[in-house]
């Protein structure tokens, strides 16, 4: 299964759970965080059987234009692969911009597409989520009566989670008021981005959804071999807990992903004694 690097990191252990093998195909810094369809369709062999896609993506904020998409649809369809999609942050896009899911570009092709409620809804303890099998089914029956076997051992719903659904997603979205100029996210967005880039040695990509950004350091600069050794120097030090890159599979020591839902303040704070931190550190 082709997995993206950096990942959001349940997606290949879930793979491997399940017998298979994660191939990570590689995310392009330099564009914008989408994927390299040249590095993808590189690693496609005769054994595979389906891509994994995050759109919007968890780590790196990044969001996929249609013409990406189309590029991914066209070689799952060259290869009759399966595509899963996570998309739990499809509400949460900023800049004007619009999220596209890839099953409405691939009736043809086999796609499961992942949702809920828990992120755009800022409930993350009510756990409310769902798959949307489309496309060709007549492939994915082994697929599909794993996943009923599965669910029927699993028959006690959450109930106080499902009373919400309908209201939820039918009612007022606040969620709008977050991710426009003045509302929360994005405010929060914008402070992040620019004080990132503020900091000698390190740079950031603007994340355009989610609430992360996965910003990279100067290696040379810090002598950084080991970003584990990296996010706890920085915990010991400043008691500010980030999450390397290594544990998005990723595999430079280059990288952490800061999670900007913290109010400004708190971000303000939190800057400046990673500005100083770096200011001194040297692995």
């Amino acid at each position: 299964v082709l997995v993206p690097s950096p990942d959001y990191p349940l997606w290949t252990a879930c793979v491997n759970l399940a017998g298979g093998t994660a191939v990570h195909y590689v995310c392009d810094e330099e564009s914008e965080w989408y994927p390299d369809i040249d590095d993808m369709r590189s690693k496609i062999t005769d054994r595979t059987v389906a891509i994994v896609l995050i759109n919007p993506n968890n780590p790196t904020g990044a969001l996929y234009p249609k013409e990406v998409l189309q590029q991914i649809v066209d070689l799952a369809r060259e290869h009759q692969l399966m595509i899963f999609s996570d998309e739990i942050y499809d509400r949460l896009v900023m800049d004007g911009l619009q999220h596209v899911s890839i099953a409405s570009m691939a009736p043809d092709l086999f796609c499961v597409t992942f949702s809920g409620l828990s992120k755009s809804h800022m409930i993350a303890g009510y756990r409310i989520g769902w798959m949307v099998l489309s496309g060709n089914k007549s492939i994915a029956k082994d697929y599909i009566e794993g996943i009923n076997m599965l669910t029927n051992m699993r028959i006690c719903s959450n109930v106080p989670a499902q009373s919400i659904v309908q209201t939820a997603l039918g009612g007022h979205q606040s969620v709008n008021d977050y991710i426009v100029p003045g509302g929360r996210l994005y405010e929060q967005r914008e402070y992040i981005y620019n004080a990132l880039n503020s900091i000698p040695g390190v740079t950031a990509v603007k994340p355009k959804a989610a609430f992360y950004i996965f910003p990279k350091l100067d290696v040379k600069k810090f002598n950084i071999t080991d970003d584990e050794q990296f996010a706890l120097d920085l915990l010991h030090d400043k008691r500010i807990l980030i999450t390397r890159g290594g544990g998005f599979n990723w595999h430079e020591p280059d990288h952490f992903r800061i999670v900007y839902l913290p109010r400004i303040e708190v971000l303000r704070d939190a800057t400046e004694k990673l500005t100083d931190f770096l200011s001194y550190y040297r692995q």
